[in-house]
């Protein structure tokens, strides 16, 4: 009867997946800002070929 006490409350489990959960959605927010300014950066980048290509003719 002791074992089935413990066991319920026991939330070293529930933690844990807290913190899983946590750590997952701040990864899947890093890559949505990484790949938002990954666009914005090869924009950027054309824009100065562009730039530097019609300077150079």
């Amino acid at each position: 009867m002791n074992a089935i006490q413990k066991f319920l409350r026991d939330e070293q489990g529930a933690t844990a997946i807290e913190y899983g959960l946590i750590a997952g959605l701040i990864a899947v927010v890093i890559i949505g800002v990484l790949t938002g300014l990954g666009n914005k950066l090869n924009v950027l980048l054309g824009k100065i070929s562009t730039a530097l290509n019609s300077a150079g003719t």
